[in-house]
């Protein structure tokens, strides 16, 4: 007979194992069973939870988008004006809770699977839709050309996140300046 309640703390617990396996890993070259093993349950809970590695994958990627959005939002709640929100959206995007090498490795994961899988390719064109949605929100009243200039903020976050992630002589707090500055930048060449 199965524990009530146990279904959301086990669920919980097989995300943030699968986000630890891959850190490990670097990639998704990992099992359900090694997942399930740093869980604390057997392979066959692990697939009667998500049914396959891949589910579980997606889980991770939701729960990590789901903290990100968190961060956006608590950053967004402080800005008082239409380049403070851009600023915030910029500085979330490279906040320390998405440098933890697990979230780095997750992240480029989400990239390579995107490649392949038609549900990672759409969990990464919403995190994609969303980003270039609150920039140009944020870039409307400062800006004569809003949805490109999101577009390059988001195309130059993307960048420096995946270059600063890829090189440990990159730091994340200089990729936040460089996207800072460029924000600068375009705000000054549309007055």
């Amino acid at each position: 007979m199965p524990k009530v309640g146990m279904e959301p703390i086990r669920r919980s617990a097989l995300v943030q194992a699968t986000i630890a396996e891959i850190g490990a890993a670097g990639n998704l070259e990992v099992t359900v069973g090694q997942i399930a093993k740093r869980a604390g349950m057997s392979t066959a809970l692990a697939h009667h939870y998500f049914g396959g590695k891949d589910q579980i994958f997606l889980a991770a990627m939701r729960h990590i988008l789901r903290e990100f959005g968190t961060e956006v939002l608590q950053a967004l709640g402080q800005a008082t004006t239409p380049f403070a929100r851009a600023s915030a959206i910029i500085r979330s995007s490279f906040a320390p809770s998405c440098f933890a090498p697990a979230t780095i490795s997750a992240w480029m994961t989400l990239y390579a699977q995107s490649q392949s899988s038609v549900e990672t390719k759409r969990l990464l064109k919403l995190y994609q839709r969303r980003l270039h949605s609150n920039l140009t929100h944020a870039l409307r009243p400062i800006s004569k050309h809003p949805e490109r200039d999101a577009h390059t903020l988001a195309a130059l976050i993307d960048g420096l996140y995946l270059r600063a992630a890829l090189s440990s002589a990159c730091d994340p707090k200089d990729a936040c300046d460089a996207a800072l500055q460029t924000l600068q930048t375009l705000i000054e060449s549309n007055q």
